[in-house]
């Protein structure tokens, strides 16, 4: 299921205090967006305990219960974990990742709030969360009976509610200094085949990782961290963000004349992260036409065209990231621009093409 209208994080708290204490609620997104913890904390922030039942770990009778004879009639006894006496937050993870058998279980339960006898104490809420087929995550058809009990809300990563949570979380500057940055590489789309991808889920645990070896950790164990957590355009890029870090060596100095591209090809991430960091600035500082560049701005694309021209001597495939076309097929750098690094380097422009 896909959501025409959807919500950032920042935005699940209040939405849910207005919903979901009236109707039960359904939570779709991405892996590891954070869709868990966010209901956690809901629950928390009410006051109530959270009982996390996991669809995929399920059997219809672990909902419905056992039955008993009482007075020479049968009784199923629910679960412990759902009979409670005071009022609760019932969390139905991966709900749509369970069985046809184990939803339609849930039916009573998610509706009329009630199964068998038993029914949810007063103030109770019912929340539940899942990822959707489209993310190549373990996800089964909703059959619409149970798709109409629901009121679906639709989560999207956000970059900038992420590093709000991530300061006070502990997480590792180099981090939410490099995600400040580049706030474009907190999430990813789930590729199709068996490889990582980037969640803040992922840099959670590359924080984690991190803070672990502490200042012991090597160049070789970062590649190996960052590359088996994030994909790898993302993992490249933070490992040359680190090599910034660690070796005050900066796309400013390489703009002053101070310092030239790296040309070892150890270096190449790095080289990588310092070209896609000179691309972001022409992007930000170059006009569209060229008469309304300042002195300063004709400056810097004379000083960006020099700086082209060694890159390409370097590697003339990292130059070419630089003045690529965007993910339209459309030229992201202005027309001006790319004419001039035309005539001064057609062997780059003919690469582009």
């Amino acid at each position: 299921m896909q959501g025409v209208v959807t919500v950032s994080p920042s935005q699940v708290p209040e939405l849910l205090l207005g919903l979901a204490t009236v109707r039960p609620v359904f939570l779709w997104g991405a892996p590891g967006i954070g869709k868990s913890s966010l209901v956690r904390e809901f629950a928390a922030g009410l006051g109530l305990d959270c009982v996390s039942l996991i669809g995929t770990q399920l059997a219809p009778e672990d909902l419905i219960g056992v039955p008993q004879i009482v007075d020479g009639r049968s009784r199923f006894c629910p679960p412990e974990t759902i009979a409670r006496d005071e009022p609760y937050c019932l969390f139905l993870d991966e709900l749509n990742a369970a069985t046809p058998d184990v939803q339609k279980a849930f039916y009573s339960l998610i509706l009329d709030r009630r199964i068998g006898s038993y029914e949810l104490p007063s103030g109770s809420i019912v929340i539940g969360a899942g990822n959707r087929a489209t993310d190549n995550a373990l996800a089964r058809p909703m059959a619409s009976a149970l798709v109409n009990r629901l009121a679906h809300v639709h989560l999207r990563a956000s970059a900038a509610d992420w590093l709000v949570w991530a300061a006070g979380a502990g997480i590792h500057p180099w981090i939410t200094d490099h995600l400040t940055d580049r706030p474009d590489h907190l999430w990813s789309a789930p590729p199709k085949t068996e490889e990582p991808f980037s969640t803040p889920r992922a840099w959670h645990m590359l924080s984690d990782a991190l803070h672990s070896f502490g200042l012991a950790l090597d160049e070789e164990t970062l590649k190996v961290l960052a590359y088996g957590t994030l994909t790898p355009t993302h993992a490249a890029a933070f490992c040359g963000y680190v090599k910034i870090v660690r070796h005050a060596y900066g796309l400013d100095a390489i703009l002053k004349g101070d310092a030239s591209w790296p040309r070892r090809i150890e270096d190449r991430d790095l080289l990588y992260y310092l070209a896609d960091s000179f691309r972001g600035r022409l992007i930000k500082e170059l006009p569209t036409n060229k008469e309304h560049a300042s002195p300063a701005v004709r400056q810097t694309a004379y000083r960006a065209k020099s700086l082209l021209v060694q890159l390409a001597e370097i590697s003339v495939e990292v130059a070419q990231t630089v003045i690529a076309d965007g993910d339209d097929d459309n030229p992201v750098l202005p027309s001006w621009f790319l004419i001039e690094a035309a005539r001064d380097m057609p062997r780059l422009v003919e690469a582009r093409r």
